[in-house]
């Protein structure tokens, strides 16, 4: 993915850290001081007990994504931090949408917009129906686009931040803690 008004990348970062309070503060800190806006952020328990991964998108120049990343590691509770672009990652988003019930029945090409783009609909009520569906935000955000023809039909609707692994066998933290002796 490429921002076309600016030539930047699109880039993920993931950061591990202690589970301290305050850190989100300082991460989200090193981007404002840069002037960089983050995309989407995700945060959650890593597979390393004890540790935090902090998945984070945004558009840069890669100069300026190497800096954010020496920053970030200094800080004192940051285990690790790497930048990836798309073709290192397997990623996904997840959508949570709450569709009318009645515009879904009038309407047969909405549930067969859904199956197409792999929705699943998990909640039937006479009210509302709501959709999960996951993949690429470009996936989900024509998903979007394609539901919202139907005027009134999208009740509400939310993304996750990207979520991440990397392509490699073993992930750059894991690597790192296994160079210091730190048991995973």
């Amino acid at each position: 993915m490429s921002d076309n008004n600016n030539n930047n990348t699109f880039f993920t970062l993931q950061v591990y850290t202690e589970n301290v309070a305050g850190m989100l503060n300082q991460i989200t800190g090193v981007f404002t001081r840069r002037q960089i806006n983050i995309e989407s952020l995700n945060v959650s328990p890593s597979s390393i007990k004890g540790i935090h991964k902090y998945t984070i998108t945004a558009y840069s120049d890669e100069e300026t994504m190497k800096k954010v990343v020496k920053q970030i590691e200094r800080k004192i509770d940051v285990v690790k931090a790497h930048y990836y672009t798309d073709s290192e990652l397997f990623h996904v988003e997840v959508a949570l949408f709450k569709l009318s019930t009645d515009k879904v029945m009038e309407n047969p090409n909405i549930t067969r917009t859904i199956r197409h783009s792999q929705g699943r609909i998990t909640e039937v009520n006479s009210t509302f129906i709501i959709v999960v569906c996951e993949g690429t935000t470009e996936d989900i955000v024509s998903l979007f686009h394609e539901l919202r023809k139907t005027p009134d039909c999208v009740l509400q609707f939310t993304r996750s931040g990207r979520i991440a692994v990397t392509r490699s066998c073993q992930e750059e933290v894991s690597k790192f803690l296994h160079e210091r002796g730190e048991e995973i």
